[in-house]
């Protein structure tokens, strides 16, 4: 048996976005600024792909612009909101402590500018309130950007709620919502969001593709200089047969959501339930507030790499957080955020769920996983300590 659950690194592309991505691939693979009737023809679909998506979230198509994916997107919001304040001697920002490193490398840039960042705690749960974000701002800050759900632990933070003490305060709002487009219902009006970043991949659309929604009155800054395409804020001929997929698999998973989501949460907290029966384990995360497809947990006395080496062989594809920090030993700022320490955040698994996903597989994997975790700690020197009095229990 072999499952595939790392649909938070990248999902495979669905039929409908790949039937919709070929035309332009062949028959239709004009450069759309070109004024012969296939370049115009590409055009129409690019005028279409904006409207499509524009659609799905409550927007402007001229609101709609599309990058090469989610980090570019967060590159482009950050910067257009700094530059904006730097014209007002606002140059401050706030985000959280478990960002996505497409904005925590951002602030940090933009730091060694003269900005000035606070990036707020969140609690354990890895939600931040409101209130702290009000708590947060001062006269001369210029953004707030706070995901909308986390890439690791799933945690689906009060967007509405802090977008609308933005509004109020007169800040500019930026979501990173890479994890929650096409799988979270999103109105950008309703909600409050000014600027929100999104990835075709995360939702069964091809990768090298994004999307950036900014309100028409936001002025951008541009990350890429070149031509004049997407009304001059974005260098460089359009990918139509990938901004044609990211539509149309967008548009798919938005009128899926509920249908998705009432398979998927059952089979996940039946996975949580199961895992939990480990001892010394620990589901990191909100219960409630959490992603549907997100199960992420920690066990003591056990190396995350050893664990998904051993799942792999199992047939369980799994990671143990952000597939865009794999190749680092660190443990994950995600978990340090929430309070785990260095020794227990290197013992993480996250298994991220695929629409496709059934009982069975859910079974399996949690026998998997509660085999590798009793055969590691079998061979461990430090599980022998603690079960010995040696060493006292983080995890109780």
């Amino acid at each position: 048996m072999t499952i595939y659950a790392d649909n938070a690194a990248t999902t495979r592309m669905s039929q409908t976005a790949i039937n919709a991505m070929l035309p332009y691939m062949g028959e239709i693979y004009g450069n759309p600024s070109s004024l012969h009737t296939i370049g115009q023809k590409a055009n129409e679909a690019l005028t279409e792909a904006r409207e499509r998506v524009a659609k799905c979230f409550n927007c402007e198509p001229r609101e709609i612009l599309f990058t090469s994916g989610g980090s570019e997107a967060d590159n482009q919001a950050i910067v257009s909101a700094a530059r904006i304040g730097e014209k007002k001697g606002k140059k401050h920002i706030i985000s959280t402590k478990f960002e996505h490193h497409a904005v925590l490398h951002t602030l940090a840039k933009l730091e060694k500018e003269g900005f000035e960042v606070t990036l707020l705690d969140v609690h354990e749960n890895g939600i931040v309130t409101p209130e702290e974000v009000a708590a947060a701002i001062r006269p001369d800050t210029c953004l707030v950007t706070i995901m909308y759900a986390n890439n690791e632990i799933g945690s689906i933070q009060p967007i509405p709620e802090i977008g609308a003490v933005c509004r109020e305060k007169g800040v500019l709002f930026h979501t990173d919502a890479v994890q929650a487009a096409g799988h979270l219902h999103i109105d950008v009006q309703a909600q409050n969001i000014d600027m929100l970043s999104l990835s075709a991949h995360k939702f069964h659309g091809p990768k090298g593709t994004g999307v950036l929604y900014a309100k028409k009155t936001i002025p951008l800054t541009n990350i890429i200089e070149g031509g004049a395409q997407e009304r001059g804020k974005r260098g460089g001929t359009e990918n139509i047969p990938g901004i044609m997929a990211c539509a149309a698999a967008l548009e798919e998973a938005c009128a899926n959501i509920d249908k998705n989501a009432a398979h998927l949460i059952p089979l996940r907290d039946k996975l949580i339930a199961g895992l939990e029966e480990i001892p010394h384990s620990i589901l990191n995360g909100d219960r409630v507030h959490r992603l549907p497809s997100n199960v992420n947990f920690c066990f003591e006395a056990i190396e995350g790499e050893s664990l998904l080496l051993l799942l792999d062989d199992k047939g369980i594809c799994a990671s143990s957080g952000s597939a865009c920090t794999s190749g680092s030993l660190d443990p994950s700022h995600v978990l340090l955020a929430i309070g785990r320490i260095h020794d227990v955040a290197h013992g993480s698994l996250r298994l991220s769920l695929g629409e496709d996903i059934t009982e069975e597989q859910v079974d399996y994997m949690i026998q998997a996983v509660k085999d590798v975790v009793s055969y590691l700690r079998s061979m461990s020197p430090v599980w022998r300590d603690l079960q010995e009095g040696k060493r006292e229990y983080v995890l109780k």
